[in-house]
């Protein structure tokens, strides 16, 4: 297939390089942040770009030889696996830029554990990892040494460093009390920038906003929301132009009205109406009706599971927000029209799917469901 005649739209993989839109003012914060050494928190709900936005930073960054090294705490279910995870990323992205080969190990050798290396044997690169027979505070004082590790390296070859956590949420799975040790060592750090992405937002607001815990008002925030339609028009059109098709008004209207912006959500759907429109031919509102039935069927697994997991309450409120959404679930004349349980148990049923962020609040006692596509497929599963 040429090029041109390629699906330019892409959702699930990292948005990169052709597929990453917009987001140039948050690119420039991040890059100024990073570059001033300033910690940063970014906040989104999932699938709407973080870990794309730090990867395009990253690119950016690193052509200014800005180090960036890169964790994403949701492979790191033990302590272990973190100080893997650490060692690895600080050996690839900090150790060798910075070092020739027959030094790079050596940037391990004042760690109370010393990690075993391993050679891919397909791809000849290093890995590393730490069994779990030590001690606690030998582990303890080995994660903290790893911490420390980007600074004295940076700072050596005084070189710019960034160390993104990715998923930082889930370092209270892995073991709270680590919060108090990398806050220990990060705050004698003020040439590393730390960046941290959480999609939990609940857990991430524990986290930095909650004046108990150590890393209270550490960080800037930044919060990421959905991309502005208009954008997306102009972005989507070009796309289609450019291989060979044409994105007609009604549809691209429909299509971010349908979206709202979101990020994933909007690929999704230009993925799936890019294919229902013929090549040289114009994308109208039948294309966009055939790609949004391609879309739902594409997310019906999702939907489905999301629906099985769902206590009675949660889905009698799912049901009525997709019937007259935004609404007010927790006033009477609502619950009236959509036979809701009491109000106690709405208020549950409430807490617990804008904690999931199936559902968002939008103010003064109105919700609204959040998750793409979802009002959609509970029309259509109720036919």
């Amino acid at each position: 297939m040429s090029p041109t005649h390629r699906n330019p739209f892409r959702f699930g993989p990292l948005a990169l390089d052709e597929a990453f839109t917009d987001r140039e003012d948050e690119l420039r914060e991040l890059q100024a942040d990073i570059h001033n050494g300033q910690d940063v928190v970014v906040l989104a709900p999932r699938r709407y770009g973080k870990t794309s936005l730090i990867w395009r930073v990253a690119q950016q960054l690193q052509r200014e030889r800005v180090l960036v090294a890169q964790v994403d705490l949701m492979r790191a279910p033990t302590r272990e696996r973190l100080a893997e995870q650490l060692a690895t990323s600080i050996y690839d992205e900090v150790a060798t830029p910075l070092l020739r080969a027959r030094e790079r190990l050596r940037v391990f050798a004042s760690l109370r554990v010393a990690p075993v290396a391993t050679v891919s044997p397909d791809t000849g690169a290093l890995s590393f990892s730490f069994s779990g027979r030590h001690a606690a505070p030998d582990l303890d004082a080995t994660l903290e040494g790893l911490l420390a590790l980007p600074a004295r390296l940076a700072a050596e070859r005084r070189r710019r460093v960034a160390l993104v956590l990715d998923e930082f949420q889930e370092i209270i799975a892995i073991d709270p009390s680590l919060m108090r040790l990398m806050r220990s060592v990060f705050q004698e750090q003020p040439e590393v920038a730390h960046v941290y992405l959480g999609s939990k937002r609940h857990m991430m607001a524990r986290i930095f906003d909650d004046e108990n815990e150590p890393f209270w008002r550490s960080a800037k925030q930044l919060h990421l929301g959905p991309i502005a339609p208009e954008l997306f028009v102009t972005y989507a059109a070009r796309r289609f132009r450019e291989t060979g098709k044409a994105l007609g008004h009604a549809a691209a209207d429909g299509a971010l009205g349908i979206t709202g912006g979101h990020p994933y959500a909007t690929q999704e759907l230009l993925y799936f109406l890019w294919e229902a429109t013929a090549p040289r031919a114009t994308a109208g509102e039948a294309e966009l009706q055939r790609a949004l039935e391609a879309t739902l069927r594409s997310e019906h697994t999702h939907f489905s599971l999301l629906w099985e997991r769902s206590a009675a309450a949660q889905r009698l409120v799912l049901q009525a927000l997709a019937d007259e959404g935004p609404g007010r679930p927790l006033s009477g004349d609502y619950q009236r029209r959509h036979g809701l349980p009491s109000t106690a148990t709405v208020q549950t049923a409430l807490t617990a799917l804008v904690r999931a962020e199936h559902v968002r609040r939008e103010g003064r006692g109105t919700y609204a469901i959040a998750e793409p596509f979802l009002t959609q497929w509970l029309a259509r599963a109720e036919r």
